[in-house]
């Protein structure tokens, strides 16, 4: 059971953004955003949002660190993943 971050590289609002997922639940996934002060608006379904100014302190705070393809593959295999189709579908 971990809390995974990729390195923030999606451009929005001036800024880049990262992701935060669990490889367990979402459970924990919220447990840690709202010790580390994550605003819930930032959740997305499966995953927070994340600012690159936050992510020095959130892997500080115990979020383990892995590439873009790796947090997708771990989502996936967790089975919280939400699709794009999925999403469309909400």
């Amino acid at each position: 059971m971990a809390v995974l971050i990729d390195q923030p590289s999606w451009p929005a609002h001036g800024m880049l953004w990262g992701h935060l997922v669990s490889d367990s639940s979402l459970e924990e996934l919220h447990a840690f955003a709202a010790m580390v002060g994550l605003p819930r608006r930032g959740f997305d379904l499966d995953h927070y949002d994340v600012p690159d100014h936050r992510y020095d302190d959130l892997v500080a705070a115990g979020a383990i660190p892995v590439s873009n393809r790796e947090l997708v593959e771990r989502l996936l295999a967790s089975g919280l993943r939400v699709t794009q189709r999925e999403r469309r579908g909400l």
